[in-house]
């Protein structure tokens, strides 16, 4: 019978996350210009706005439920408005949207979300 190998060796999956999410976050901060983290932040919010009123619905009431469809579709249209912004105005996407300026990119977005939001406000009955 061979003994077996014992290992000393600690696993490193226990410190690889944290240090893949830092690296992630440092080249994030340093290579995305103020512009897109705005836009960022505004994509956090509605993802957010979105949730919260998911869970108010389940959680709490949905009585005027044509209400909840109103707010919550608005939150999934213009959050796939201003992703389509984003990946528009990222200088590192430029090769894909040559013939688009940024703003043309930025009115597509403003009557997309007129657009949106008239639909919005007539479904709330």
């Amino acid at each position: 019978m061979t003994p077996k190998a014992t290992s000393t060796a600690k696993p490193q999956q226990a410190t690889a996350a944290p240090n893949a999410l830092e690296s992630l976050l440092k080249a994030y901060n340093e290579t995305t210009s103020s512009r897109l983290k705005t836009v960022d932040a505004f994509l956090v919010f509605l993802m957010l706005s979105g949730i919260v009123q998911f869970l108010y619905c389940i959680l709490v009431t949905n009585f005027p439920f044509n209400a909840f469809l109103a707010g919550f579709s608005s939150c999934v249209g213009q959050f796939v408005l201003t992703a389509s912004l984003r990946s528009q105005v990222n200088p590192a996407n430029r090769a894909e949207f040559k013939d688009v300026s940024p703003e043309r990119a930025f009115a597509d977005f403003a009557m997309g979300s007129i657009v949106l939001h008239f639909f919005v406000f007539n479904f709330l009955g």
